[in-house]
């Protein structure tokens, strides 16, 4: 079996090498000629599975994409030609809330204020924004989410109400939250449409000093509405990952956002692999052979593995530090404008993504707290670390 598989997917070779022979492409190349004598084909986002893709594959049986998102794959597509496909729901979203929290706490030092003192809406309660949901609850942090298919799809008894009790429209978040975090698949049409969703009106709508962070969809934000009112009356914030028209992004955009990054919010090593996993796994049953390898498998030891804490810093101190000993936006923000000055602006963009240095996830460091930092542990566990507290 011939797998061509995205030269980005990590372990490829040690996942899918017993499964079959491994071609690695860029993403960017995969094009039909590169599936002509495919029987499997492994991508990740930059690869638009279509039907010019698939004009001349005709031994093709399995598409994966180890990614969360789909919407660049033609799923009636490959079904129309008998293709089996599989994506990686979950994969890299605990990576994601680690980026959200970390851009957040950078804001937060840069402008003065606190982000326990901020509400926080969240926009799409999936897999991504759920766990956001649950991580700053967990740190005592206020919230609000948006989720209308959500609301629709559960069963509102006693315990569903309490759990929708916190939901509400997305005009009401705009109105009573700081900051609007997106997290929210892109849906083209129909009730719940996500493309534009912030759009001009919303975009002029958001309180002075808000924050806005698209971690999302670049099409589920007006990039020229919001380039307007940054440019304009400066006086919101934007974090922002996905963008429009990706990798060919609006610079002056990228250059007014207080953090601007290349789609890289998920790209942790432990996201990676457990996409890699999660479609080795699903190739394997489509071919009925087992599959041996388990996550532990692939995870090397981290290079950071344990911080010991005592008294003397402030919460907000603390965090950063946590924060910061595992994963710091603001290197992502440095290089892609760094990269977009060398190279321009869409092959900077995607150099930044094919040389993305070695990151990993905030459950990895174990975090020892000793008397003077032991009430530092709900906030630090709610972030994400692994926290423990001395014993006398």
């Amino acid at each position: 079996m011939r797998i061509v598989v995205d030269a980005n997917v990590p372990a490829a070779e040690t996942c899918f090498g017993e499964l079959g022979e491994v071609v690695r492409v860029p993403g960017r190349a995969i094009d039909a000629a590169a599936l002509r004598e495919a029987d499997a084909l492994v991508v990740r986002s930059i690869t638009r599975v279509d039907e010019a893709l698939l004009a001349d594959a005709p031994r093709l049986r399995f598409v994966g994409t180890c990614t969360i998102g789909t919407d660049h794959v033609d799923e009636r597509a490959l079904a129309g030609r008998g293709v089996a496909f599989a994506s990686a729901p979950g994969c890299n979203a605990e990576a994601v809330v680690d980026y959200v929290l970390c851009s957040l706490a950078t804001l937060a030092e840069r402008q003065g204020w606190r982000l326990a003192e901020r509400r926080i809406g969240i926009v799409g309660v999936g897999n991504v924004g759920g766990r956001l949901l649950e991580r700053l609850s967990a740190m005592g942090i206020d919230c609000l989410a948006c989720d209308p298919p959500r609301v629709e799809a559960e069963n509102v008894e006693a315990e569903g109400a309490a759990k929708l009790a916190s939901f509400a429209d997305l005009d009401t978040l705009i109105d009573q939250c700081d900051v609007l975090c997106l997290h929210t698949p892109l849906v083209s049409e129909g009730p719940h449409a996500t493309l534009q969703l912030l759009d001009a009106q919303r975009i002029a709508a958001l309180a002075p000093g808000s924050v806005l962070l698209n971690a999302g969809r670049g099409d589920c934000v007006d990039g020229k509405a919001l380039r307007q009112r940054l440019a304009g009356q400066a006086d919101i914030s934007a974090v922002l990952d996905v963008w429009e028209h990706e990798p060919a992004i609006d610079s002056g955009l990228a250059d007014l956002a207080a953090i601007a990054t290349p789609h890289v919010a998920g790209y942790s090593l432990d996201g990676k692999l457990r996409g890699t996993h999660q479609i080795y796994r699903a190739l394997a049953r489509h071919v009925g052979l087992p599959a041996r390898l388990t996550m532990d498998d692939l995870a090397p030891s981290p290079s950071v593995a344990r911080l010991v804490l005592d008294g003397g810093l402030s919460p907000e101190e603390v965090l950063r530090l946590c924060l910061r000993a595992v994963y710091d936006a603001r290197r992502d923000h440095d290089s892609l404008h760094r990269e977009a000055r060398r190279q321009g602006v869409a092959k900077g963009f995607d150099a930044c993504r094919a040389a993305y240095p070695l990151r990993r996830e905030f459950a990895t460091l174990a975090i020892e707290l000793l008397e003077g930092a032991r009430e530092l542990a709900p906030l630090l566990s709610g972030a994400g670390f692994r926290v423990a507290t001395a014993t006398a």
